[in-house]
């Protein structure tokens, strides 16, 4: 296979990225705190965390996990928004030696009971606004232990405020009971009474459990080692390296850092680079999101394009200082190309897309720094990285035909936890990972996405399956048949519609998106509800979602 993309590099971009020069993620911290203890690692509600804090802090909850047994391989789940809390749980797992399941805190219990069940996780660490979710999931799962954190626990007096606000005036914190939970100040400080004994992690070892529907509708871990991560953050960071200055920048975290976008782009890249994240907990907030961004001369804001598009249309952000802004990185979903448009006509910076999985830590390819203008590309493949266009022989398509996506590169993904042979269907004999994209490279090596995953939606950068939301619906007593698809959308880029065939005729579309709601998380729940009398289907039974894709949906009976 000739690396053509190789032609199209920056000068300054090597083909390979060499040896890894940390042995894992834990090192990767420790490193980065030496050089720049003092500096600010973290920012959130106006509350900074120093990289002096951060390594004294995860030390101490590394400590903790050790003291109760959790140690080398035990699987920690940590479940909150963008708060101090995640990046001092998050290093102190990874320095014990654990592996980190990252939780969705939107998740239904019947979502996260499926998650937690199939890790095995023994530890979960969650904020108190979704602690009475946990609660109803405890005794069917094997955690034992249990910290409940507040929003403003590591926010010094000015968490006193934000708890007060958050629990009385905007009753953000549903009532529960866990007896055996304890507080994450008592973690810690037991943690600091017990000691902490850095165990012998290699880049082999298992760091996270990023979970995924891959190709299917059924949630697994993909199994990310220090190694994947690594490499990913030195690829990238690789790319990078000529616009950006260690010790010098300011990163607008708004995706969730449980996402596996700014886990390692923002999160992981950016703290080798001793940059500062600006940690944002609730991005659907615009003004206030808008209100905290006029604080901060950022240099680097990561992104979807819902989240972008958003942006642009308050007319508060075309007033912000863009001038130290450097680069504007968009993936997780399909970048729009008057969103981009307009990016670059009120900040003067180009919206530069790039594209990943969450099977291959994410990032695959990314388009120069230096591009001037949006083109449509998710740009070029990384250093280290290899991508095959490939068609349904399993053949190499020429140039500029379209195929299937297939990627090979230190960052890929060994398997699905627990999966051998959904692992074994997930590559060629070759090592090549089998993304169910299809696109084509032109003759310069720019890859083009022209359609994604068979069936699956992507709502504001986050992955639906049709086989889940089907399979909540039809559990309706009312339900005789569904399918469901993507259909686009101003706000989220696509939204979820379902086709129904009723069992009960008096059933209406209020009462199955009600259902919907009490075991799905929000951007699944389906948005359009229509009924028909009957679903088009292949000589065998199978649903053609396609079909229901292409054929014109009577706007009547939309809800």
């Amino acid at each position: 296979m000739e690396k053509v993309w190789l032609k199209s590099y920056p000068e300054d971009v090597p083909a390979e990225i060499g040896p890894l020069t940390e042995s894992s993620l834990g090192e990767l911290l420790v490193n980065a705190c030496r050089r720049h203890g003092e500096k600010l690692a973290y920012l959130s509600m106006g509350v900074g965390l120093r990289y002096a804090d951060l390594d004294r802090r995860s030390t101490e909850f590394a400590g903790w996990l050790q003291s109760i047994g959790a140690g080398k391989g035990a699987r920690v789940a940590l479940m909150m928004p963008n708060l101090l809390q995640y990046p001092v749980c998050m290093f102190g797992a990874l320095r014990a030696g654990c592996v980190v399941v990252n939780c969705n805190p939107l998740y239904t219990p019947r979502e996260l009971e499926h998650q937690i069940k199939d890790s095995g996780a023994e530890v979960m660490v969650v904020v108190e606004n979704f602690a009475h979710t946990v609660e109803q999931i405890l005794p069917r799962t094997s955690i034992r232990h249990v910290i409940v954190t507040s929003m403003g626990e590591m926010l010094g007096l000015k968490g006193l405020l934000v708890n007060l606000v958050v629990r009385h005036v905007r009753k953000m914190v549903p009532a529960w009971r866990i007896a055996s939970a304890i507080g994450l100040d008592q973690a810690l400080a037991a943690g600091g009474r017990h000691g902490f004994q850095a165990p012998a992690v290699g880049l082999d070892d298992l760091a996270f459990l990023q979970y995924t529907g891959g190709t299917t509708g059924v949630a697994k871990g993909a199994m990310l080692s220090h190694r994947n991560i690594l490499a990913n953050v030195t690829q990238a960071g690789t790319w990078i390296s000529a616009v950006v200055r260690e010790g010098e920048e300011l990163v607008v975290t708004a995706l969730p850092l449980y996402h596996i976008f700014a886990l390692t782009a923002n999160c992981m890249m950016f703290m080798r680079l001793g940059a500062t994240n600006l940690l944002i907990a609730n991005p659907r907030d615009i003004p206030g999101l808008i209100k905290e961004l006029d604080k901060h001369r950022f240099s680097v804001i990561t992104g979807v394009n819902t989240l972008f598009n958003a942006l642009l249309h308050d007319e508060r952000f075309a007033q912000l200082d863009f001038s130290r802004l450097k680069v504007t990185l968009g993936g997780g979903m399909a970048v729009q190309k008057p969103v981009a448009d307009r990016w670059q006509e009120v900040t003067g910076k180009t919206l530069i897309q790039a594209y990943g999985l969450t099977e291959t830590s994410p990032a695959v390819t990314i388009n120069p720094l230096y591009s001037n203008s949006f083109t449509g590309s998710i740009g070029l493949p990384l250093p280290s990285t290899e991508v095959s266009i490939r068609d349904d022989a399993g053949h190499d398509a020429a140039i500029t035909q379209p195929g299937e996506v297939c990627v090979r590169g230190p960052q890929v993904t060994p398997g699905y936890w627990q999966r051998t042979d959904e692992t074994r269907a997930a590559f060629y004999a070759d090592g090549f990972l089998r993304t169910g994209d299809i696109g084509y490279m032109d003759d310069r090596g720019f890859i083009f996405l022209v359609d994604r995953k068979k069936d699956m939606i992507l709502v504001s950068g986050f992955n639906v399956y049709p086989n889940e939301v089907e399979e909540v619906v039809i559990s309706h007593p009312g339900v005789r048949e569904v399918a469901a698809i993507g259909v686009p959308d101003e706000h989220s880029g696509e939204a979820v519609k379902i086709f129904v065939v009723r069992k009960d005729p008096t059933l209406t579309a209020e009462a199955i998106i009600a259902h919907c709601r009490s075991q799905l998380t929000s951007y699944k729940v389906p948005r359009h509800v229509e009924f028909r009398d009957d679903l088009p289907k292949t000589n065998v039974g199978k649903v053609l979602r396609r079909a229901l894709k292409e054929a014109p949906a009577p706007a009547q009976r939309d809800a």
